[in-house]
């Protein structure tokens, strides 16, 4: 059986068990997924008052959740199931914490806190009884994950078995022809085997990032570490942007290097550079703004950062320093094992203005003075750092955008939820553009490794691995290996400086390790994420504007579990996937 059709059935099965799995939950709990009961039970003479917070939440204020009457009165409520909550009771009238607990409660659990006092002791305490067993939340990705697994089975080893017993044959039947005088096969073979000039590894690495945004956006199934991180730290989501911007310096270079061969001129690079630029910030600022759902597009919320725009102007600014600076050939002692920072020396110029850029970003960051606000803040303000600064989300950063775009940016950023901010924050803002750049730099350092050492493997890897290994130890250094205590914590939506060196390091060892099963030892032919890769304006825009119509998405029946809600992220991922493979089969590819 064909990849494909083994793809397609494989769709079918899962689909059928999702939705027989699914189906028992008509029956159950009005609470939709990451929700658990608490019930709140007070056996005391006095009124209590129970107030939380979560861990995820940075030194965040207390929030209340209930008040409880006296005399064995209780109060239910719904709680987020996501992160580890920390809760306390208070007594008004004894103006003391009664007792104080952290715990992680299950999805769809029911649970009763009984508020009494200890015979033991004759102080007030809190038992929990669980009078629901929650499911497991984790069991749909389990399946997926098995799911997903099979398919690679499958999509490896047919081919590689059809492969074998068609060679097989071939063998067999040339060989007689052989000895009647004709061609082996073997010669044939090798008189028509061409070597591929492009590299499978960036379209595997740029269709592999596109793959995992797609899924993102599509909701990830509904679990938290599919979604953006509140404020610092990292989830998968927060990996998917960076890989894009290492991988456009990558091309940037191998692109321009092979215009440089083919003689094309400075200014004819600078008409291209500015045209795809203009056209990738068009596509972000008209296309991607709209949504049906918004009503007719209206320059009162028309958000003007975007991803695209990002894109575009550190696309600008690499493919400027490597028309200016970067088209030089590379001198015969460059591939000397006795020059081991060639490929950084011969390139000065970029590495001094990549410097200015960092310390511009560094200076603004800590130096610059925001009204009302500690200098060089880097929180996400609204109730955290113990609610000293609600309105100082971002520091400098989210200065800078509402001062040039007032309401136009983006409204609901992800800390909003959590930190109960009231400012509007955009991720793609002006001063995380800086490290944009930084980020794309790295990845030209990349492509200038591949062109360094062309044919010389063991040096690519090594080079990789050294560079993932001091980014890396940097980005510790940083964040003193923490969430949020470090000197510059991991920050997303901050783009911050440790943030730079941890995704530099991660796109450092993806290459590396796509490289060698793809380009250096052919184990992989980057199927089905090759596919992707080379039509990726397609796909993002795409998915983008279609994504909430059918067959991509529909309106979900069954919200108190992650069942239906994976099968449609992973279902509107794989028709972009077979999109792009039979666009990939029609010689179609979008091209700016």
């Amino acid at each position: 059986m064909e990849p494909r059709g083994l793809l397609i059935a494989s769709l079918i099965l899962f689909i059928l068990v999702t939705s027989s799995l699914g189906g028992h939950l008509k029956s159950g709990p009005t609470l939709k997924m990451d929700q658990a009961l608490l019930t709140f039970q007070n056996q005391l003479t006095e009124e209590v008052q129970v107030f939380y917070t979560t861990d995820y939440c940075y030194k965040c204020v207390y929030q209340h959740m209930v008040t409880v009457k006296p005399n064995n009165n209780n109060e239910s409520t719904v709680i987020s199931s996501k992160f580890t909550l920390t809760m306390q009771v208070e007594s008004q009238n004894r103006n003391a914490t009664l007792c104080r607990w952290s715990r992680t409660y299950g999805e769809d659990g029911h649970y009763t806190i009984w508020i009494k006092l200890s015979e033991a002791t004759g102080n007030a305490s809190c038992i929990h009884t669980v009078d629901k067993v929650p499911h497991n939340a984790y069991l749909p990705i389990l399946v997926a994950a098995l799911f997903l697994a099979l398919i690679a089975l499958l999509f490896i080893g047919a081919p590689y078995i059809y492969r074998r017993c068609t060679t097989k044959c071939i063998k067999t039947i040339c060989c007689q022809m052989d000895n009647d005088g004709g061609q082996s096969f073997e010669d044939e073979h090798n008189t028509t085997k061409t070597k591929p000039t492009r590299l499978c590894s960036l379209d595997t690495f740029r269709g592999f990032a596109l793959t995992v945004m797609v899924f993102v956006n599509y909701g990830g199934g509904g679990y938290w570490f599919f979604q953006h991180a509140p404020w610092n730290g990292l989830t998968v989501a927060d990996l998917v942007m960076p890989w894009f911007v290492f991988i456009i310096g990558t091309s940037v270079v191998l692109a321009f290097r092979s215009m440089q061969r083919r003689g094309v001129s400075r200014l004819q690079q600078l008409r291209k550079i500015t045209w795809r630029t203009g056209i990738l910030v068009m596509l972000g600022f008209c296309f991607l703004n709209y949504s049906p759902r918004d009503g007719p597009l209206s320059l009162s919320w028309l958000r003007v950062p975007g991803v695209l725009q990002r894109l575009g102007f550190t696309y600008f600014v690499l493919s400027l320093l490597q028309t200016f600076w970067g088209q030089k050939e590379i001198p015969p002692t460059a591939n000397h094992l006795g020059n081991p920072v060639q490929d950084v020396i011969l390139y000065w110029q970029q590495w001094l203005i990549i410097i200015l850029l960092e310390t511009l970003w560094l200076c603004i960051t800590f130096l610059m003075p925001v009204p009302d606000c500690p200098t060089g803040y880097l929180g996400a303000g609204g109730i955290g750092d113990k609610g000293l600064y609600p309105n100082c989300t971002g520091g400098a950063a989210g200065y800078i955008d509402r001062w040039m775009f007032g309401d136009n940016m983006y409204r609901y950023p992800t800390c909003k939820e959590m930190y109960l901010t009231t400012q509007p924050f955009d991720p793609e803002g002006v001063l995380g553009t800086i490290n944009s750049i930084v980020i794309g730099f790295l990845g030209m350092q990349a492509g200038k490794i591949i062109i360094f050492y062309k044919g010389r493997n063991v040096h690519i890897l090594s080079r990789f691995i050294v560079w993932a290994a001091i980014l890396g130890i940097s980005a510790a250094i940083l964040s003193k290996c923490t969430r949020d205590g470090g000197f510059i914590p991991v920050n997303k939506n901050l783009w911050s400086l440790s943030y730079v060196m941890c995704m530099g390091c991660f796109s450092f060892l993806l290459l590396a390790g796509i490289y060698f099963v793809t380009d250096m030892k052919s184990w992989w032919s980057g199927q089905p994420f090759i596919f992707p890769g080379m039509n990726s304006i397609f796909v993002y825009v795409g998915h983008s504007l279609l994504g909430f119509y059918f067959p991509f998405s529909w309106e979900m029946r069954f919200q108190q579990s992650h069942w239906e809600w994976l099968l449609q992220s992973l279902w509107g991922t794989a028709l972009w996937v077979l999109i792009a493979y039979l666009l990939y089969k029609k010689n179609f590819f979008l091209k700016i």
